[in-house]
């Protein structure tokens, strides 16, 4: 009897202390998974990498749901590149971002930069990460050096990450474009912050490729690229509500580079403001692409000394590219620039230079309102461009 009396007691000392190490190595009901339980510092410079991952492979690894990977506030983790992997066991999981992310102080100071991505996500379903917390990519020293972009990392990207939604981060000073979004499905990003000098070379808000029904609304960027950039892949987009500026505005494209065959459609951009922006509406594509650009509609959109505010221009080329002699266009169609406002720092508010061998077709220009600053006449601009103009500039658009 005082045997088995016995071995109960420690088999029940056995499970307390199992619980105990379980809570000590950031498990809070199962469900939080502390870095700073993982061994993150978070003094800002010791590098916690490793820490991270090994909190996300413990928290990835489990069952269940709701497991959230914490990343608490009053602390700053210093991270050099690293992937977070899935797929998770979990149907869902989640970062809380409340505290600070710092990388390296300089481009010298970074190690395993191979991919390019600073913070990546890699296939995982149902991800969600939140806060109130800051990611700082320090990336003036790659700006200064004038480094190409595609030397530069990217600092958040996520790929293969269908039912995603991103809320509540701000992020400073990406070497390159701030968040990475690529073949994605149902994407949600809002009230988020994205923020970097307007001098910034390409510091691109959110670029998207290959991923579809995505949702953006109520975030502020302001950048020195691409408030949003949307490539090839880009299918059923929403932006609404977006405070954009500084930044070359939002653009479908650049489409066709190289000759390679692109595909947007189904976009809608709804209820912005753009700032001193170099750009407002755009949408840009190569000389010589293929595919098409179609279904894209921007509307209520509010300006503030933009200096091209309405802009289709197939004829894109980065500095350095020879022009060659156009045999084929990314074919766009059935595009809606409508409810429109603002001033314009160039008398030209509305350039449409398309293709001359696939021309654009179906443009509408409706209630467009845009004064220049200086007071001039405002200069319209079409060509190759076929459609209809509704109180608004009656004769730039050919009829069929």
């Amino acid at each position: 009897m005082k045997s088995s009396y016995l071995r109960h007691r420690m088999e029940i000392i056995v499970r307390v202390v199992f619980v105990l190490t379980l809570l000590n190595f950031g498990f809070v009901n199962s469900q939080i998974y502390d870095v700073l339980k993982f061994g993150a510092e978070g003094d800002g410079t010791t590098d916690d990498s490793k820490a991270f991952v090994a909190a996300w492979k413990a928290m990835c690894s489990s069952g269940g749901s709701n497991k959230t990977l914490l990343i608490p506030s009053d602390n700053t983790f210093l991270l050099q590149p690293l992937v977070f992997q899935g797929p998770c066991n979990s149907p869902s999981v989640q970062v809380q971002l409340d505290g600070k992310i710092v990388a390296p102080l300089n481009k010298a100071a970074w190690s395993g930069l191979k991919s390019y991505e600073w913070v990546s996500f890699h296939k995982i379903i149902g991800l969600t990460v939140l806060g109130s917390g800051t990611i700082n990519g320090r990336g003036s020293s790659f700006w200064e050096a004038n480094m190409p972009a595609s030397k530069r990392p990217t600092q958040l990207h996520f790929k293969g990450c269908n039912n995603l939604e991103i809320n509540g981060i701000t992020s400073f000073d990406s070497p390159r474009n701030h968040i990475s979004i690529r073949d994605c499905r149902q994407v949600k990003i809002t009230q988020i912050k994205l923020i970097a000098p307007g001098d910034s070379p390409n510091t691109d808000g959110i670029d998207i490729s290959t991923s579809t029904n995505v949702e953006i609304y109520d975030t502020i960027v302001g950048t020195g690229d691409d408030c949003v950039a949307l490539n090839s892949g880009s299918i059923n987009i929403n932006i609404t509500r977006m405070q954009c500026g500084p930044g070359h505005g939002i653009s479908v494209g650049s489409l066709g580079r190289d000759g390679e065959e692109s595909i947007v459609e189904n976009v809608q951009v709804t209820n912005c403001t753009f700032s001193e922006t170099t750009n407002g509406a755009r949408i840009k594509t190569w000389p010589n692409g293929k595919g098409y650009a179609r279904n894209i509609v921007f509307k209520d959109i509010t300006l503030t000394e933009t200096k091209n505010p309405i802009i289709i221009d197939q004829h894109y080329m980065d500095k350095g590219h020879i022009h060659v002699e156009e045999s084929s266009a990314v074919a766009i169609s059935n595009v809606i620039f409508t409810d429109i406002h603002g001033t314009s720092q160039k008398d030209e508010i509305i350039k449409i230079d398309c293709s001359g061998v696939t021309s654009c077709k179906d443009i509408v220009l409706d209630r467009i309102d845009i004064t220049t600053v200086d007071g001039n006449k405002p200069i319209i601009e079409c060509s190759n461009a076929y459609g209809k103009s509704t109180n608004t500039y009656d004769g730039c658009l050919k009829t069929k």
